[in-house]
């Protein structure tokens, strides 16, 4: 029996223009927009850490050069902090820093969509299975959602895995829905796919929040699909041409955590009133301010 291989690389899609927070993202790429005190991004390469993966792979464009330099050494900072004595601040700095190597930067030349910013990445992540982690989705739980993906991918013994959350009856139109053999079950097979079902045709409420754990075999579908919807090449239709594949099975993660869609401005909001509740250092003046607003 071939031996699964392990998930070592996650890739970042992050070419994407921040419309939606315009004027904010003429110059500050929208995933460096903060939640609390740390860029959307850094939470989600962190959830990605705490899931083992060893290698972030980011697909960027055009004026995203900061978060090129976010994940390097900026040794002004670090020499000042150092020589002030503010070791907690340095200490937290460094740590989530990825290792020296670590990190791999490949450019999306167009907006094309998430299926050709995936096929962007494939020569970096060669032969291996990949997690792929949309950085807008902030998945927070008492265990981070790729942790348990990649748990899942263990017992499944390879395959691919899409992380699903339920949402209202009379959402599912508006979002990438998978049907499953048992809708309540942690890990379920898929047993379809659809982009956004008209209206009460869905085959359940699980919804695809983001996070993916995707075998290398979708590259070369990626690479001859044609235009989706809005004339990009989506994801979601080469999942489905590979799933047609006994060979390539699908597998359903249920998170049950709370996600907050940090591409609209009321997700992101409420990511940073959620997120500063939770620091015993911020609390009780949130609290109180939040108090005194409402």
């Amino acid at each position: 029996m071939t031996k699964t291989k392990r998930v070592r690389k996650a890739v970042f899609p992050v070419a994407g223009l921040g419309t939606r927070f315009l004027p904010a993202t003429k110059a500050v790429p929208k995933e460096m927009l903060t939640v609390v005190d740390r860029p959307v991004i850094q939470h989600v390469v962190n959830e990605a850490q705490a899931a083992g993966v060893e290698h972030f792979v980011f697909v960027t464009g055009r004026g995203k050069a900061v978060i090129e330099d976010h994940f390097d050494h900026q040794f002004e900072l670090e020499a000042t902090l150092s020589s002030k004595k503010k070791t907690r601040e340095l200490e937290e700095l460094l740590a989530e820093l990825p290792e020296a190597g670590r990190t791999s930067f490949t450019r999306q030349q167009a907006p094309r969509g998430l299926g050709h910013a995936v096929w962007c990445a494939r020569d970096v992540i060669g032969d291996e299975p990949f997690a792929l982690l949309l950085p807008d989705m902030l998945h927070h739980g008492s265990t981070p959602c790729l942790a348990e993906m990649i748990e899942a991918y263990g017992q499944t013994g390879g395959g691919n895995l899409v992380a699903v959350s339920p949402v209202p009856e009379d959402q599912t139109h508006q979002y990438g829905i998978v049907g499953v053999e048992d809708a309540k079950a942690k890990v379920s097979r898929i047993t379809s796919m659809v982009e956004k079902p008209p209206k009460g045709t869905a085959p359940s409420n699980l919804h695809i929040t983001g996070r993916y754990v995707l075998e290398p075999d979708i590259f070369p579908l990626l690479a001859k699909q044609e235009a989706g919807a809005g004339g990009e090449i989506q994801l979601t239709d080469a999942m489905i041409t590979l799933s047609r594949d006994e060979a390539h099975p699908f597998y359903a993660v249920r998170f049950d955590g709370t996600i907050y869609d940090c591409g609209s401005k009321i997700g992101f909001l409420t990511a940073n009133v959620a997120y500063g509740l939770e620091r015993a250092d911020l609390a009780p003046q949130l609290r109180a301010a939040l108090k005194d607003l409402l």
